[in-house]
């Protein structure tokens, strides 16, 4: 793994209506060009993503959007991406000449999700509008900062600015596991080689964890499943904690000693992307599940799909094995259904291809449509009848209710 994934980058958004500079103010911030500008209105058309190292915060993502005044049928249908954008922007740039009603609606937004947003006020040098920065203020702008994309004038405290808005997470180191283990303890990883297992490499999520033990100056042994109980046998003193994959769960347990501590990889993943509360109540629900219930699948990979697939076969067949048959809907990718009231849970997959503020963005659609959500790792461990048992690292440090 050469570069920081994408979704354990920073992302910042970059929003605002119909030439109004958007792609201008960030090709002259990351001095590259990013987006195709022009005098048109409505050059960009798609949403553009530029990953970059943006000092001091580090890794980031630069999302370019179409403008959310577009018009016509394909502008509806861009204006729809832009806004799923937002589901992942965790800092927000509302670039303007104007102050109208799309930026209000914007900002309103932004604050309503707690998204923290940088009013950028652009063509300073040629601008007619010349209240336009305390307009931005009357409406409650937090941060209003004024540049000429074209002069390069200010650009230097837009990036104070993003740097003053970026949560505090971002300044500060992430762990993983980290806050569960202890500095020269011994970590035993299992990691299946499968169909699903890219040829020559570990999936992200084993190979963020591993990263994640060697910078808190433990160490790790990785072993298969078939080769757990022997490796185990081998150890002079019982591990500090065993994770393993979640399709493993069950045959990892059977041969883990009950005072060994034990999780999965997908469930440090809820924590760590999400909200392990949540997911863990949301688990629950596979008890209250009827034939015929709908359920959906969120796969935030878009692999192509291979004979058992955990997503797409194994989960449905547990799940239909205790329940009985279901209506189960999968999707893919970024594709998230915008109406989730018909479901009676959904499955989420463990994110690592997702930054943390898109993930709680569908854990709080979930919520606000009355829709229980849990993640694969924990609703395979409730399946296997071991919940109680994977979630005890985060119950011995009071990290779970």
């Amino acid at each position: 793994m050469i570069k920081t994934p994408k979704g354990l980058r920073l992302h910042i958004g970059v929003f605002g209506r119909r030439n109004v500079g958007k792609s201008s103010v960030l090709n002259t911030l990351v001095k590259q060009q990013v987006s195709i500008v022009s005098e048109v209105a409505g050059t960009t058309t798609d949403v553009v993503e530029k990953v970059m190292e943006f000092k001091p915060i580090g890794p980031v993502v630069f999302i370019d959007t179409a403008g959310f005044d577009d018009i016509g049928a394909l502008g509806e249908m861009r204006i729809a991406q832009s806004r799923k954008a937002i589901d992942r922007t965790e800092v927000a740039l509302l670039v303007t000449d104007d102050w109208r009603d799309y930026e209000q609606k914007l900002l309103e937004e932004f604050k309503s999700r707690n998204i923290p947003a940088v009013v950028v006020c652009n063509k300073s040098d040629i601008r007619e509008n010349s209240t336009l920065e305390k307009d931005a203020d009357r409406a409650g702008a937090k941060l209003v900062v004024s540049v000429s994309a074209t002069s390069h004038i200010g650009i230097e405290n837009l990036r104070k600015a993003i740097i003053d808005a970026a949560p505090a997470e971002f300044l500060s180191p992430q762990t993983i596991l980290g806050d569960i283990i202890k500095s020269g303890e011994l970590v035993v990883l299992v990691t299946p080689i499968d169909l699903e297992a890219p040829k020559g490499r570990l999936i992200l999520p084993q190979v963020q964890t591993l990263r994640d033990i060697l910078d808190h100056h433990a160490y790790a042994i990785v072993v298969t499943e078939e080769h757990l109980e022997s490796a185990l046998g081998r150890l002079k003193e019982p591990p500090s904690l065993v994770v393993t994959d979640s399709q493993a769960f069950e045959a990892v347990s059977s041969v883990t000693p009950a005072d060994v501590p034990l999780t999965g990889f997908s469930i440090l993943f809820a924590r760590f992307k999400g909200n392990l509360d949540e997911l863990v109540k949301g688990a629950y629900a596979i008890d209250t599940l009827q034939p015929g219930d709908k359920v959906l699948i969120a796969e935030a990979c878009t692999h192509h799909p291979v004979d058992g697939d955990i997503g797409r076969e194994k989960i449905p067949k547990w799940l239909q094995e205790k329940t009985g048959s279901l209506d189960i809907n999968i999707v893919a990718g970024r594709d998230f259904p915008d109406d989730i009231s018909r479901y009676k849970l959904i499955i989420h997959c463990g994110s690592c291809m997702l930054n943390r503020k898109e993930l709680l963005s569908r854990i709080e659609k979930a919520r606000v449509a009355d829709v229980p959500i849990t993640n694969y790792g924990v609703a395979i461990a409730h399946l296997h009848g071991i919940l109680d048992r994977a979630m005890e690292p985060f119950r011995i440090k009071g990290q779970l209710s």
